[in-house]
């Protein structure tokens, strides 16, 4: 054999090694993948579980049709129609003043409003409904289902409080059967993310599907099999952080449905202040604003704060052109690109506090001796309250709260009906000046974590309040408490007096553009999917 051909076999020889110990570390740093289980957790269409229960609950809604009722209109006119529409209030005298004193509902229809600028209306609501479709389906929980328990069911099961940990195994609590004496009693058990098995054995009961999602039960005795049933475990086998699963508890004649939620523990996250008799405002507040064009104001809120609280934390995001630099004891000053806008600098404060809770406050903003932050840390301490507005007075004297209701109303594929109203919905027990409603002002003190839940929608960069307070429906408990005031600062200028800052910011801040009302009937119709609003 030649020299060149022992090189050529060499060389083969060579590469099988190296393809077969390539693949050979592929199996062994893989074998988790290929060689694990495989679940699906598509975005799927209805369950067929969830099908189940609705054709019960229909079947349940269509006994005693043939029964005359009388509907009671007054209350029938208060049932969610699915249907909502935005109407505004007529007007209906003239007065001076007339819109200050006695504020009417308007109304602004958003699809109207934000499809006339689109130049593809009709690609917009198809994406749209694609983008809603998905949003549910990813939101859907097991939990979410109507159930309906029918009566004289011989089943006894858990209606709810059953929870196991992803990929854990739980013994299921209160499963029994209650039945006359027969020749065998049977029950089934039926899941669809986990399996069945007994932690233990009884005699004379017979159980059949161990280890499976489908488990059957049967004894002689019924004592016997009600013995086993407390036994009776389930695996969770899909994971899923926060989800659940409907299963099905069945005998002869008679079907029951129950959820086991599945998720992990939530995480705390816990603040250590020290010891303390009293609250350590420093070691639980940071104090968080923006600043643009307003140095003067950011410099007096500083110092207005330092008379109160000298050793409390300020984060200041700043979005200025040509930045100064605004230096002491416990301040952090982050500087932005220009013009990045009133919520992203929301969102650049609040990524930088490390206290349990922040207070918000505009840079114009002055503290008084009626700046009490000790009430507003205490009324998140001893209540559900997430986040509690204060009350801001002008120079005039005039203090207000900016109380606001927000509702929103189902309406079909269209989209939903946003209401927001003025006012409140209760008083808060304990704090005679403390409500709870749903918008307050501009200086608010709020749970660091959930105020990150919620964030600020970035894009609304020169004009945005309620925006906030609609996404965070649902998510935070709000309160307002006017007895908390901060000053705001005078501004009463005479136009020969304004200072060139003082001009630019007003042009930056107060002109309006089409494509500001074009932007916030885009976030209103597309990414909150309402239709239309009235508000005050």
């Amino acid at each position: 054999m030649t020299a060149t051909a022992m090189r050529s076999i060499f060389k083969k020889s060579l590469g099988l090694i190296l393809v077969s110990g390539l693949l050979l570390a592929a199996v062994f740093n893989g074998k988790n993948y290929l060689f694990s289980s495989r679940v699906d957790i598509q975005l799927t269409q209805e369950s067929p579980v969830k099908k189940l229960l609705q054709a019960k609950i229909q079947e349940l809604s269509n006994e005693y049709h043939d029964i005359a009722y009388h509907i009671k209109e007054d209350v029938a006119c208060r049932l969610a129609q699915n249907t909502c529409v935005c109407l505004a209030d007529k007007k209906t005298f003239h007065l001076p003043y007339s819109e200050l004193l006695f504020p009417r509902v308007w109304s602004h229809n958003l699809g109207a409003a934000f499809l006339e600028s689109h130049p593809d209306p009709e690609d917009i609501k198809r994406h749209r409904a694609q983008e809603y479709s998905s949003f549910w389906r990813r939101s859907y929980s097991p939990a979410d289902l109507l159930i309906i328990n029918e009566a004289n069911s011989p089943l006894q099961y858990p209606t709810q409080g059953v929870e196991v940990r992803p990929l854990k195994t739980i013994i299921i609590p209160g499963l029994g059967l209650k039945e006359e004496a027969r020749s065998n009693h049977m029950v089934y058990v039926k899941a669809t993310l986990g399996t069945f098995d007994v932690a233990a054995t009884v005699d004379s009961v017979s159980v059949k599907g161990v280890g499976e999602n489908y488990m059957t039960l049967s004894s002689p005795l019924l004592s016997a099999l009600n013995r086993q049933l407390q036994f009776v475990t389930y695996t969770n086998t899909v994971f899923h952080p926060k989800t659940a699963d409907t299963v099905q508890f069945s005998t002869e004649g008679h079907k029951a449905f129950f959820t086991i939620k599945i998720g992990h523990q939530i995480v705390p996250k816990l603040y250590y202040t020290g010891q303390q008799t009293e609250y350590n405002i420093s070691a639980l507040v940071t104090i968080a604003t923006k600043t643009f064009l307003r140095y003067d104001k950011l410099n007096d809120l500083i110092s207005s704060v330092r008379q109160y609280y000298p050793s409390v934390t300020i984060v200041i995001a700043d979005d200025n052109e040509h930045p100064q630099k605004v230096t002491g004891p416990y301040i952090e000053h982050y500087t932005m690109p220009f013009g990045k806008g009133w919520f992203a600098g929301r969102n650049l404060a609040l990524s930088q506090v490390s206290t349990k809770y922040v207070l918000w406050a505009d840079d114009d903003f002055i503290f008084t001796a009626n700046t009490k932050l000790e009430k507003m840390v205490d009324i998140l301490e001893k209540t559900t309250l997430d986040l509690v507005g204060g009350a801001v007075r002008e120079v005039t004297g005039y203090t207000a709260t900016y109380l606001h209701t927000i509702s929103v109303e189902e309406g079909g594929e269209e989209g939903d009906c946003l209401h927001i109203r003025n006012g409140f919905h209760h008083v808060i027990d304990g704090f005679p000046k403390c409500v709870v409603t749903d918008a307050v002002i501009n200086f608010f003190m709020g749970r660091t974590d959930k105020l990150r839940e919620v964030g600020f929608n970035p894009r609304l960069a020169r004009k945005a309040h309620l925006e906030f307070f609609i996404d965070a429906l649902g998510s935070l408990h709000i309160g307002s408490c006017s007895d908390v005031i901060v000053n705001h600062a005078s501004k009463i200028i005479l136009p020969w007096s304004k200072t060139d800052s003082q001009k630019a910011y007003e042009k930056f801040r107060y002109s309006s553009t089409s494509s500001d009302a074009d932007l916030h009937n885009e976030v209103f119709y597309y990414r909150n999917r309402f239709k239309c609003m009235t508000s005050h």
